[in-house]
């Protein structure tokens, strides 16, 4: 079946998260992750790393420093990680069966991006895979208060495409972004069961 014919009728919007789920990028952060917290001295097991998928990379050394009782201006070490991670992304590769129900969809209804990455990595990102064209909105972290499982980032870019949220369909890879586009009262699909073979081979 053409997952342009996927959609139930009520569907007039989709929202992709990116990381994970439009791109294949988790193991590309995990290397930049582990130069960072061998650097800071910081234990940050693999499958937490899994586990924390769409959490800002600040938030995450905010958790972990006050976890381990050390003291780490966590904005400063969260750009120092977004550095390790820029030289990595030459090896980008785009999750297939994701961004095939974009293209599908693209000039049919409005599509957004919902990260929690900043702007500017992820609008690379994006650009890299040549997909930014089929996004009306990318809603990044910067553009919101309260970040995954909270269901900001969603609303938000269901605002900017202009459909109510109960008319969205969101796409996430994680049981936190899976929270957030439930509570944002959209249609919720987990990626991972759609590319559930290439992760079983890959992690």
């Amino acid at each position: 079946m053409s997952p342009s014919t996927n959609l139930p009728p009520h569907i007039k919007g989709l929202v992709f998260d990116c990381d994970g789920t439009l791109a294949d990028t988790m193991p590309l952060h995990w290397r930049a992750w582990s130069i960072i917290t061998r650097r800071h001295g910081l234990h940050f097991p693999e499958d937490r790393f899994y586990t924390l998928g769409g959490v800002p990379t600040r938030d995450i050394l905010k958790m972990l420093a006050a976890e381990q009782g050390r003291s780490l201006d966590h904005i400063a070490v969260a750009h120092e990680k977004e550095e390790a991670y820029i030289p990595l992304m030459a090896d980008i590769e785009p999750i297939h069966a994701v961004v095939e129900i974009a293209r599908a969809n693209h000039g049919k209804i409005p599509m957004a991006v919902a990260s929690g990455g900043n702007q500017r990595i992820i609008c690379d990102v994006l650009e890299r895979l040549k997909i930014r064209h089929l996004f009306v909105a990318v809603v990044t972290n910067e553009m919101v208060k309260n970040q995954k499982p909270a269901p900001d980032i969603f609303l938000e870019a269901a605002r900017r495409i202009g459909v109510e949220p109960r008319f969205c369909r969101g796409y996430e890879d994680t049981d936190l972004g899976m929270q957030a586009i439930r509570a944002a009262g959209m249609d919720a699909v987990d990626v991972r069961t759609l590319i559930q073979p290439k992760m079983e081979n890959g992690r």
